[in-house]
């Protein structure tokens, strides 16, 4: 199953160069669950023309870059926010799988009508998660998680096409599914971790394969 991985830019003064990047450990998760990971560059003049060819049947949208449209945003990329606009556009028209990792939940989040709120004490820490009355069996799984973003879902900032599946200790939503589609979000960092975890395995199998999370 070949699934697109959207890409951070980073800015090289020297070079004058803008670079999309994307962290290896992503290669070694998806190839270790049986996935055929393509990185997506962040600059094309025909998004969906590009997904076709390279014949993506799920997307994820990585974590790194600020939403360019929050106040006090640092290294930002619009041309990052307007692919992975395009890219949801397209995935939601064709019900194509997607999962957003810490950014990625955000511009899920932002698409479908949610808002942002920022948050303290959140980067590079690891803390508890809380399981919403609604959490389906592959979020109850979560005790705890890594943390990396300044920027959070506030329980009434929720898109109305989302369902909460995780909270912090604060109340901000962790994780989310989409009502209809095979769409999830999640603020932690699965490649992050120094042994990928059966729990994000099974969570990541059951959005793009569609297979049970049951132990």
């Amino acid at each position: 199953m070949r699934i697109g991985i959207t890409q951070r830019v980073e800015v090289v003064a020297s070079y004058g160069e803008r670079r999309d990047c994307l962290d290896q450990q992503w290669f070694l998760f998806m190839e270790a669950l049986g996935y055929t990971p393509i990185p997506i560059p962040n600059r094309l003049d025909d998004v969906r023309r590009w997904v076709r060819a390279a014949g993506i049947e799920g997307l994820i949208l990585s974590g790194g870059n600020d939403l360019t449209h929050l106040p006090g945003a640092v290294n930002t990329a619009p041309e990052r926010d307007q692919l992975e606009v395009e890219l949801l556009s397209w995935a939601h028209e064709n019900e194509v799988p997607v999962i957003g990792v810490c950014r990625g939940l955000q511009i899920m989040n932002v698409w479908l009508g949610g808002d942002l709120v920022p948050v303290e004490g959140h980067v590079a820490v690891r803390h508890p998660l809380v399981s919403s009355s609604e959490a389906k069996v592959c979020f109850q799984q979560f005790t705890e998680v890594n943390s990396y973003h300044g920027w959070g879902i506030a329980s009434n900032g929720l898109a109305g096409a989302l369902t909460p599946q995780c909270y912090s200790p604060e109340g901000h939503v962790e994780a989310f599914l989409h009502n209809r589609l095979a769409w999830a979000g999640i603020m932690w960092h699965p490649e992050r971790e120094s042994t990928f975890s059966d729990a994000d395995s099974r969570l990541f199998n059951h959005i793009l394969r569609g297979e049970a999370c049951e132990h």
